[in-house]
C-alpha cells in the first residue's frame, strides 16, 4: 500500500473588521450593495486591522489547527503557505510564520499560484510526504491579505476582495483508499495579463508616480470568458476522480473557491451534483482568494458535515491562469 497525505486537523481565521456592503455603497457613491447581494451572494467580508499582517493571519489559523490536533508547534515537521499577498517579497511568508509560531522544527516554503495555491500546496506537501519519510506532521496553508493591494476607488475589486486564512495538518497513511487519492494541475498562462498585481517586483519596479497613481494595487485589465471556470472546473474534477478510479456521482463534497456563486452552481448543475455539494463561505467572508478553500473546508470540516469514508474534491483557480484540483477521501 502506498504512503499519502492525511488530514487530521483544521483551523481558519478572519480578521475582527467587518466591513457590509452598505460601506461601499458610501464610499464609491453608488447603490453596490443590491448587485453583490443578487449576483454574488455576498453581504459583508474581514480586511485587516492597520498593522495586521498576512502572517498573523496564518498564525492564528495554524495554532487553531495545532489546538484540534493536540500538536505542539514543535511536531511540525514541514510548512507550506499558499499566498500572492505576502508580507515581503523576500523574505517568505513562510519564515516569518515559523518564527511567530514556534515551529522550530520545521522547514518552510511559500507557493504562489493565487486562488488555486490551497490546492496546489496540498499537492505539493502530498508529494515530498511520500517522496520523504521525515515528513510526518506537515501543515498547509492558504492566506489572503488582499486588502492592503486594493484601490479603495476601482468598483471593480474592491468591493469583492477580502482577508482570512486557513490551514490543514497532515500526517501519512498507508490506508488503502484513505487521504489524498490524486491532482490535476494545469496552468493557461495566456491569461496571466488580466489580472493581477502588475507593479513593485522586477518587471516594474515601485516609483512615487506609480504609487500616486496607485499601480501598485491589484488590477482588472481583461475580463475572463465567463465559461472558462466552469468548464475548467468540471473538466478537472472529472479527470481528478478519473485518476482515483472514483465516480464523480460520489463525491460529496466539492471545497471550491469562493469568486462567483452562480460559476460554482454551473459546475455543479454540468456534472449532475447538488449545489448543495459545494457549500459557501462568501455570504460573510467575501472572496478570500488563497484562504477561501480551507476556510469553506475548516467550517464543515468542525461543524461534523464531513464523514469518514466521504469522496471529496478541493478545487480552484487564480490569476495566471493556474487551476488546481485535488481528490481525498475520508
Amino acid at each position: 500500500m502506498s504512503r499519502r497525505a492525511k488530514i487530521i486537523a483544521s483551523g481558519s481565521y478572519a480578521p475582527a473588521r467587518i466591513l457590509k456592503n452598505e460601506w461601499f455603497n458610501e464610499r464609491l457613491g453608488e447603490d453596490v450593495d443590491t448587485w453583490l447581494r443578487e449576483n454574488l451572494t455576498i453581504h459583508e467580508r474581514r480586511w485587516m486591522e492597520e498593522g495586521e499582517t498576512t502572517s498573523d493571519l496564518c498564525v492564528k489559523a495554524g495554532n487553531n489547527a495545532l489546538e484540534m490536533a493536540g500538536l505542539n508547534p514543535e511536531d511540525i515537521d514541514l510548512l507550506i503557505i499558499a499566498t500572492d499577498t505576502p508580507d515581503f517579497i523576500s523574505p517568505s511568508t513562510a519564515s516569518v510564520v515559523q518564527y511567530k509560531m514556534g515551529l522550530k522544527n520545521a522547514t518552510s516554503l511559500d507557493t504562489n499560484t493565487a486562488c488555486a495555491g490551497f490546492p496546489t500546496a496540498f499537492t505539493l506537501a502530498n508529494s515530498m510526504m511520500v517522496a520523504e519519510e521525515r515528513y510526518q506532521k506537515v501543515m498547509v496553508m492558504g492566506a489572503y491579505g488582499m486588502s492592503r493591494f486594493l484601490n479603495l476607488d476601482d468598483k471593480k475589486t474592491v468591493t469583492l476582495f477580502a482577508d482570512g486564512a486557513g490551514a490543514v495538518i497532515l500526517e501519512p497513511t498507508e490506508e488503502a483508499g484513505v487521504g489524498f487519492l490524486s491532482s490535476d494541475l494545469r496552468t493557461k498562462g495566456e491569461y496571466h495579463g488580466h489580472m493581477g498585481i502588475y507593479t513593485g517586483a522586477a518587471a516594474d519596479p515601485v516609483t512615487e508616480e506609480k504609487v500616486a497613481e496607485k499601480m501598485q494595487c491589484l488590477q482588472f485589465v481583461e475580463k475572463f470568458p465567463k465559461e472558462l471556470n466552469p468548464k475548467m472546473w468540471s473538466d478537472m474534477i472529472r479527470t481528478v476522480c478519473e485518476r482515483a478510479g472514483e465516480d464523480v456521482a460520489d463525491v460529496k463534497h466539492v471545497f471550491i473557491t469562493q469568486i462567483n456563486i452562480n460559476q460554482i452552481w454551473e459546475t455543479m448543475d454540468i456534472l449532475n451534483l447538488p449545489r448543495e455539494t459545494a457549500p459557501t463561505i462568501m455570504e460573510k467572508f467575501g472572496y478570500t482568494g488563497s484562504a477561501a478553500i480551507p476556510m469553506v473546508f475548516d467550517r464543515e470540516y468542525r461543524k461534523g458535515s464531513v464523514e469518514k469514508g466521504d469522496l471529496a474534491v478541493f478545487i480552484g483557480s487564480g490569476g495566471g491562469l493556474h487551476f488546481a484540483a485535488c481528490a481525498y477521501r475520508f
